[in-house]
């Protein structure tokens, strides 16, 4: 594979992956708008983010089989028609529970490219190179944070909230074009694999039975949650408290994507020397220790706006470390299981992600605090997950060996 195309290709399953994580940033801005058009409260306008995300997590546990059985592109189209048409019905919306709903259909539609992205690059890329292409499809998508919210903001302000979602459908409709032609097929239907749900069931706990695969992805789920906390409380924390604008807000958020994007490239550099198993270890603690500084910053008033903006840009360079390499661990051991295993991985991702962001609305009482705390706790839980899923595999295969010794001895 030349390295133009290798780019091309990179770039293509990034957009994919991008689809969600742009859906999510690109309306943050609007919040305060949306919650005054719609006639609630923007806690409430929260919950159309949760319903987003509860829409992933549902979403990708039928995708996960319908990719390895059909091939990569069927669903693929099948999913990103319906997130245009979702979109559409975002726009035209008159209550926010409405909105709540079609938010929930858009992720139903959208998170299809979370799905196939990932089972593509195992398709297409060698074991070795994986978390290579992991990160760089990272960078892809942290480069969303930088221009959504900022885009965002400006388009609230010009022309109205309702057209944030009808650029969305315009940026899919333009996506699904570019993947008809350019993007390859990676692996071919499995027509062997069966769509019963007791079969999909089994392949499911296939799936969990593999001790690595349900380490990293019970603790990468949790870690990887924190930017939920902040997405979900942000907007709240710096355009009510600290009473930035939509286009500051949109340049605040944009700044903290670079947190992101610095560590993404940091982890291809890193890999040359170091395994991804000590990249994850060494982060969760790094950003454990950094989490408690904010719970106590915010509780004894330390941070003015370019505190706290400084400190969480320490905390979220995290991210861009522990997301490729989890997420290159979780998926090492499958083959057959690809889509499947993608799918479990990716919807317990968004499962805690909705559960953080749902958490920090009811927690809302006007500070910080709800945000940073559920933030540092996430890192905090994940680092716990991985040492003691860790030990209890060590332990496990120490019993084994010396099961093994005693039969050979009598």
């Amino acid at each position: 594979m030349s390295r133009k195309r290798y780019s091309f290709i990179i770039l293509i399953l990034g957009s994919l992956a991008t689809v969600s994580p742009f859906s999510i940033d690109m309306y943050l801005p609007g919040f305060p708008t949306i919650a005054s058009d719609l006639h609630t409260t923007i806690d409430k306008v929260q919950f159309s983010l949760t319903g987003y995300l509860i829409g992933i997590c549902i979403s990708q546990l039928i995708y996960g089989p319908l990719i390895d059985r059909f091939g990569r592109k069927t669903p693929l189209y099948a999913g990103l028609v319906l997130y245009v048409l979702a979109s559409v019905g975002c726009a035209l919306t008159s209550s926010v529970e409405a909105l709540i709903i079609m938010r929930f259909f858009q992720a139903m539609g959208g998170c299809v490219g979370l799905v196939a992205s990932q089972a593509l690059v195992s398709d297409l890329f060698p074991a070795g190179k994986r978390a290579e292409v992991f990160s760089m499809i990272t960078l892809v998508i942290a480069v969303s944070p930088m221009i959504a919210p900022t885009v965002g903001g400006y388009v609230t302000v010009g022309f109205g909230w309702q057209w944030l979602f009808i650029i969305l459908a315009g940026i899919v409709s333009i996506m699904i074009v570019g993947i008809y032609f350019f993007l390859p097929t990676g692996q071919a239907a499995d027509h062997s694999i069966s769509l019963r749900p007791r079969s999909v069931l089994d392949s499911y706990i296939t799936v969990i039975k593999q001790p690595q695969f349900l380490i990293y992805t019970l603790a990468g789920g949790v870690a990887t949650a924190a930017p939920f906390a902040y997405i979900s409380g942000s907007s709240d924390v710096f355009m009510n408290l600290y009473k930035v604008t939509e286009q500051q807000y949109g340049w605040i958020f944009a700044l903290l994507a670079v947190a992101m994007i610095g560590s993404t490239q940091f982890n291809h550099f890193l890999l040359k020397k170091y395994s991804s198993e000590q990249v994850i270890k060494v982060t969760l603690i790094g950003q454990t220790i950094m989490g408690l500084f904010l719970i106590v910053g915010v509780w004894d008033h330390w941070f003015n706006l370019y505190s706290l903006i400084g400190t969480m840009f320490i905390f979220l360079i995290g991210q861009g470390l522990t997301g490729p390499n989890i997420t290159a661990l979780s998926l090492a051991p499958f083959r057959k299981h690809t889509g499947s295993a993608s799918a479990l991985m990716g919807s317990w991702r968004m499962g805690a992600g909705a559960i953080i962001s749902a958490i920090v609305s009811i927690l809302h009482n006007g500070t910080a605090m709800p945000m940073v705390g559920i933030m540092a706790a996430c890192a905090m839980v994940g680092l716990g997950i991985l040492y003691a899923g860790n030990s209890v595999v060590r332990y496990r295969a120490s019993r084994r060996d010396v099961e093994e010794e005693v039969s050979v001895l009598l």
